[in-house]
């Protein structure tokens, strides 16, 4: 009996202590060899033992609980532990393609056999005390029951814990990260003998995730066969979910197989929340996401890239600080590279790689997870990266160089360009463009200008394309008969909303090469462009208000000069100025609001903002922090100038095309009189709205506007604006159902 009870303590049953599943069985109900894990305890003692009394019967059926526990933990560790599958040499090819299709229907998992290996450490201490209670009772004469019940009284507070432990994993099918969710809350009990042994398995458990972290932030590999961790790849469906990604999508997989790197970076890998367990912090799982992409792009480097030493030591050169800032920091950037291609090695030195695995081993060699720890190792790791990262793109990419090109064409700061550009293509956008030829007709004033105004050094200029937006936005016919002056006696509406100029689709594309996709993104790219458009219509408006000035002037010279030498003493010149002045005034106050907003746009936002982001480039060398200061710089730059605010947007779109109104308008004598008035009065009430809205506090008094106070103060400068703004809502309050256009 000694050894029935000591054999069913170690899982095997016989004739004295029985398996219930196994009797059923011998009825007839075959049983599985691989059948789950039993959630009923299956030891009993035999029905016709008789020689047992009841109390001696409670307490073998009491300690052969454990055995049951210890057969039930075992087969969860040899079923996660069974690799066999993968190296039979004795299975036929068909057999070996049946066993693992039979497998994958079972999911293995790397981090159940990590707790599985676990699991065995603490049977094996089980077994151990097992064999020394043998060991004593057939050496002793002691009391057997009472010997067995005290050497195995500690395993009552383990067994039964690890057999739930088990029996929850394999009925909801945990693995990855939410197995050491789980194991993580069990540690929070009140038995230390129990707490230890999660412990244990938990630390087994972390053992995979410490491999797969170094797998992901050392080399850049993504380590995860069955999707367990909580980095994953990008399956296509969840590329195809969102259009902004589908467009992305389809715009990186026109690249080259040597940037199949950014498209990793952009698209390829994101954070599995199912599988990130709950005491690791987002913005810990971000920073791991974050380096392993960049170590997959400094350990893949472009064969089209090559380091421009020359634009390096030149960017270097501008002074002392540039030379602290860079130099400073890689020393081994003072002297010039002798060959400019660069490797693996130069963008990721080794040392580097055995830094960031050194931090990993001191993390797995700790036997209990410290959060702080861990954290503070991800974030010196993720420094690390981003530190190289930045070293790639700021310093050998010359990302400063782009940027200011970037500045120069997309936000007009090569103004003498743009003017000769408008200038050049003015005849051609009194026309409507045509749908097939719009962008060629373009490209010869834009090269022209490019000729006079840009020099042969300028090496940023080839990667701009002046591009034209489908023609989905329709021209009013109205616009072609003014342009063509060709009036009706019924001038148009132009209080209405107006469609936009087929010219206003205008904006340029850039070409950017590895590594600064990573950097200037199609969203990023999109921004430059919509502040282009913007800058572009305001620069075109304020050169046909100039050019309309001229013409009067030209023409009011020609006609004076004219009566001068024919000897007429007429007042036809002074009723013809008398007759213009009204239109000169308006015009005056038309040039006076654009240039003014020209004035706020390009110096007080664009040149302030470009200032602030210069200085952050120069104090930082890490690439997210440049990142997210860029997006500022944009977002300063949209907000500040009103983009993103819809109503001051419209009205300035209605204010430039009543401006552009006004001087076609000018140019053609017909109906002359009537359309100035209606476009004289439907200029001042939106000016008037701009500077009333502009002038609130919930503008005007906040920071997304520093420097708006000084836009109104020159715009209302001897208080003009403000009380033509109290008037004009005077007139709207005491008669809103008639209109203010026939007003003398």
């Amino acid at each position: 009996m000694l050894h029935e009870l000591l054999l069913a303590l170690l899982g095997y049953t016989g004739d004295l202590i029985v398996d219930e599943r196994e009797h059923r069985q011998s009825l007839g109900l075959p049983l599985s060899p691989d059948a789950p894990i039993s959630d009923e305890r299956a030891f009993k003692l035999a029905p016709d033992v008789s020689f047992i009394e009841p109390s001696e019967r409670d307490l073998i059926e009491r300690l052969i609980t454990l055995g049951f526990y210890y057969r039930e933990l075992d087969r969860f560790a040899t079923k996660s532990r069974n690799l066999s599958w993968i190296r039979s040499p004795n299975l036929s090819p068909l057999e070996r393609i049946s066993e693992l299709s039979k497998k994958k229907e079972e999911k293995p998992s790397v981090y159940r056999r990590a707790i599985a290996n676990g699991i065995v450490e603490i049977l094996s201490v089980y077994r151990s005390a097992v064999l020394h209670i043998e060991q004593k009772l057939l050496s002793e004469s002691l009391p057997i029951l009472a010997t067995v019940t005290q050497g195995l009284n500690k395993f009552y507070v383990l067994l039964p814990p690890l057999y739930e432990l088990i029996l929850e994993i394999e009925r909801n099918d945990i693995r990855g990260g939410q197995l050491l969710n789980l194991l993580h809350k069990r540690c929070h009990c009140g038995v230390p003998e129990l707490q230890t042994c999660i412990q244990r398995l938990l630390w087994h458990g972390h053992q995979v995730m410490y491999n797969q972290l170094a797998s992901w932030m050392v080399y850049g590999i993504l380590q995860d066969q069955y999707g367990e961790f909580f980095i994953r790849r990008q399956e296509e469906r969840d590329v195809d979910h969102g259009s902004s990604n589908a467009d992305l999508s389809r715009r990186l997989s026109r690249l080259s197989t040597d940037d199949t790197s950014l498209t990793d970076w952009h698209l390829g890998f994101h954070i599995f929340l199912d599988m990130l367990p709950e005491y690791i912090h987002m913005r810990v799982a971000e920073s791991v996401l974050f380096a392993g992409k960049a170590i997959r792009v400094l350990r893949n480097p472009s064969t089209s890239f090559r380091f421009d030493d020359a634009a390096s030591h030149q960017q270097m050169q501008r002074g002392p600080q540039k030379i602290q800032g860079f130099v400073g920091r890689f020393p081994f950037l003072k002297e010039p590279l002798v060959d400019s291609k660069l490797s693996a090695e130069d963008l990721f030195p080794q040392s580097e790689a055995d830094k960031i695995e050194a931090m990993l081993r001191d993390l797995k060699e700790s036997y209990e997870f410290h959060k702080r720890s861990f954290e503070c190792a991800i974030d010196s790791i993720r420094a690390i990266a981003a530190s190289h990262l930045w070293q790639l793109v700021v310093v050998r990419a010359d990302l400063n160089g782009h940027l200011k090109a970037l500045k120069d064409y997309f936000l007009l700061a090569k103004g003498d360009f743009f003017q000769c550009f408008l200038e050049e293509s003015r005849q051609l956008m009194r026309l409507p463009p045509r749908q097939s030829t719009a962008e060629a007709d373009l490209m010869v004033p834009f090269q022209l200008a490019a000729l006079k105004t840009i020099s042969e050094e300028d090496k940023y200029y080839s990667r701009v394309t002046l591009r034209l937006s489908s023609f989905g936005i329709p021209v009013k016919s109205s616009q072609v008969d003014l342009i063509k002056g060709k009036l009706n006696a019924a001038p148009p509406n132009v209080s209405s909303e107006m469609s936009l100029d087929g010219w206003d689709g205008i904006y340029l594309d850039y070409s950017v090469d590895w590594p600064l996709e990573l950097f200037f993104t199609q969203e990023v790219l999109s921004k430059y462009c919509k502040v282009f458009q913007y800058l572009l219509r305001l620069k075109r408006t304020q050169m046909e208000l100039d050019k309309s000035w001229a013409s009067m002037m030209h023409q009011d010279h020609v006609e004076f000069s004219k009566h001068v030498n024919d000897g007429v003493n007429s007042s036809m010149p002074q009723k013809r100025r008398q007759y213009l002045k009204p239109a000169w005034r308006v015009r005056e106050h038309m040039a006076f609001l654009i240039r003014n907003l020209q004035f706020y746009i390009q110096v007080d936002v664009i040149e302030s903002q470009w200032n602030v982001l210069q200085a952050r480039i120069q104090n930082s060398n890490d690439f997210t922090e440049l990142v997210g200061y860029h997006q500022e710089y944009l977002s300063a730059l949209i907000s500040q100038s009103f983009l993103d605010i819809g109503s001051v947007s419209r009205i300035l779109d209605s204010i430039m095309k009543l401006c552009l109104q006004f001087c076609w308008t000018i140019e053609n004598q017909d109906g002359f009189t009537n359309t100035a008035e209606q476009i004289t009065e439907e200029f001042n009430k939106k000016s008037n709205s701009l500077y009333t809205i502009l002038r609130s506090s919930r503008l005007a008094g906040s920071q997304r506007a520093p420097f708006l106070r000084r836009f109104l103060l020159r715009l209302n400068f001897n208080s003009f604006f403000e009380a033509t703004a109290k008037g004009v809502l005077n007139i709207v309050r005491s008669h809103p159902a008639l209109p203010v256009l026939n007003q003398p």
